[in-house]
């Protein structure tokens, strides 16, 4: 598997704080089946002022560190870039890495407020020439009151990245009905672990694949962690990839959807 959406990169956000963790990190991805790694530390201004230059540097470092430690573990750049009013210029200047030098990024929007204009800012970047990946969608307190908005930019070509911790109910039952309604409505292009620590946040994607393959079937599943993942790292045209598939919608997941928001 691939697994393009990790904070690996010791001391540089809110992920592994040193380069023992991140090595016992790589340790549990490898043995989860995870084969390449994305290490995507946050590039969020004014709390995580990474930058492209910087991270392609501790990238190079910690594949070095990897291969001494005897850990097959591959790695690539990339980040997880939180919105600006000045996106497309950074992406175009090198400052928010591309994953793997190509044309898709990870985009972050705000955990607890809908950004204004947001679709405009994603399809901005997409006139530019890049190809957006929206990330842990599911797990966005807004989503229950602009869900539509996630719909119109897959429609519109934008790919969407789920939490493979979110869809096996790791981040609480909202999350996962976001997460299993997006799947079921064919929304989803990828699966990451966004792994963080050695506590709740493993680098593990396993058990939310085999959830994946259960849902809509195998190779719907590994289509998420590596047919679309080695063409994002190839660079290669999102046209080239399969399409997404779900489920016929049924009234009854609504019905869940009523009761769990009443319960809360």
């Amino acid at each position: 598997m691939i697994d393009l959406h990790c904070h690996l990169l010791p001391g540089i956000d809110d992920g592994a704080p040193d380069i023992e963790t991140a090595l016992e990190m790589a340790r549990i991805a490898v043995a989860d089946g995870i084969e390449i790694t994305a290490c995507t530390p946050h590039i969020y201004p004014g709390m995580y002022d990474n930058n492209g230059p910087d991270i392609l540097r501790r990238v190079a470092d910690l594949q070095v560190a990897l291969d001494n430690a005897g850990i097959p573990l591959k790695l690539v750049a990339g980040c997880d870039a939180h919105i600006t009013p000045t996106m497309v210029a950074e992406l175009r200047s090198g400052h928010i890495p591309t994953l793997a030098g190509s044309r898709y990024f990870l985009f972050e929007p705000p955990h607890h407020v809908a950004p204004p204009r947001l679709e405009e800012t994603v399809m901005a970047t997409v006139a530019a020439g890049y190809q957006p990946i929206i990330t842990h969608p599911e797990r966005l307190s807004w989503i229950e009151s602009h869900y539509d908005i996630m719909a119109r930019l897959a429609a519109a070509g934008v790919w969407m990245q789920l939490t493979a911790g979110a869809v096996i109910g790791r981040f609480g039952k909202r999350p996962q009905y976001w997460g299993e309604r997006m799947l079921d409505e064919g929304l989803v292009h990828l699966l990451a672990t966004d792994a963080h620590n050695l506590r709740n946040r493993k680098p593990r994607m396993a058990e939310a694949v085999q959830a994946v393959a259960e849902r809509l079937g195998e190779r719907a599943a590994m289509d998420m962690v590596l047919t679309r993942p080695r063409l994002v790292i190839e660079n290669a045209d999102p046209s080239r990839a399969p399409a997404t598939v779900g489920v016929p919608k049924s009234p009854a997941g609504f019905k869940t959807l009523r009761r769990l928001f009443s319960a809360a």
